[in-house]
């Protein structure tokens, strides 16, 4: 198969270098052209300049940032990919998008997946992503050799909208899991406790988490290069909550964090991993 990719930020980047090392990749394209055109360079594939250049590809993998980008490019591939061909979408947006997307390409005979990652950019580096399908089971198997280059573990989880359904209770739990992650670590550094002893003793019992195995070191050495930005959690959270409003439950925790996530934008660490969480913690 031809596949194409759409989306080449922290995340998206390394999954095409995945699709690229078993000779999948055909093109790649990205809002800001320069970092296409590099990356198209390094790996020898075409730079697509627009919906036009993925015409030929059988697969196209988006991994963007917001609903509208989501859309848009989808509209745009309705127009130029042939009958048959698929939109997987790895982003991370509204349930209510997947289902849009996938209307727009029903016309036109594409299949469309819904299928947002868990696992951060070290899960994208190391090809050990966690993929949460929503769309047909037909369409997901068809491209699940596209999907197996970065990802550790591929679960349909039903029709379109339900793997950013699923998406949405994974970020509920993630934010839940970064609170008390901060707030904990907050309390450790108050009373003086040695970082290179609790964190293993914390690792090794019921607190073990990934978010306190991967960011708690850095984090007490007040590193917040983005592994996952908090913008993008922001992002995240106020879809949770609109998901939740509808759903007629109050979720404390998604509250909190949303207040969190935006105070700390104000402070303009948007740009910085989420574990800058931290930072709020410590002024009690």
């Amino acid at each position: 198969m031809k596949s194409g990719f759409i989306g080449l930020g922290a995340m998206g980047a390394p999954m095409a270098r995945y699709l690229h090392a078993k000779g999948l990749l055909t093109a790649v394209g990205n809002r800001t052209q320069s970092k296409a055109d590099a990356l198209a360079s390094e790996l020898g594939v075409r730079a697509a300049r627009s919906a036009a250049n993925f015409a030929d590809c059988d697969v196209v993998v988006l991994c963007v940032s917001l609903d509208a980008d989501v859309l848009e490019n989808v509209a745009a591939l309705a127009e130029v990919l042939k009958p048959g061909a698929v939109v997987i979408d790895h982003s991370t947006v509204a349930v209510e998008t997947a289902r849009r997307c996938a209307a727009l390409l029903a016309p036109h005979d594409i299949g469309f997946l819904d299928a947002p990652v868990s696992g951060g950019v070290e899960g994208a580096r190391n090809g050990k992503l966690s993929v949460m399908v929503g769309g047909e089971a037909e369409v997901v198997e068809r491209v699940q050799s596209i999907i197996e280059c970065y990802a550790a573990r591929i679960t349909h989880m039903g029709a379109t909208g339900a793997g950013q359904a699923t998406k949405a209770v994974n970020q509920v739990i993630v934010a839940g899991i970064n609170e008390a992650v901060c707030e904990g670590l907050a309390l450790a550094e108050k009373l003086g406790l040695a970082p290179e002893k609790l964190l293993p003793t914390l690792m090794a019992g019921a607190a073990s988490s990934w978010f306190l195995d991967k960011r708690g070191a850095t984090m007490l050495r007040d590193e917040f290069a983005p592994g996952f930005k908090c913008a993008h959690m922001l992002k995240d959270l106020r879809i949770v909550a609109g998901i939740a409003r509808d759903s007629g439950l109050r979720m404390s925790t998604v509250e909190q964090a949303l207040a969190d996530y935006a105070e700390l934008i104000e402070r303009g660490q948007g740009e910085a991993d989420t574990s800058a969480l931290i930072t709020l913690k410590r002024d009690g």
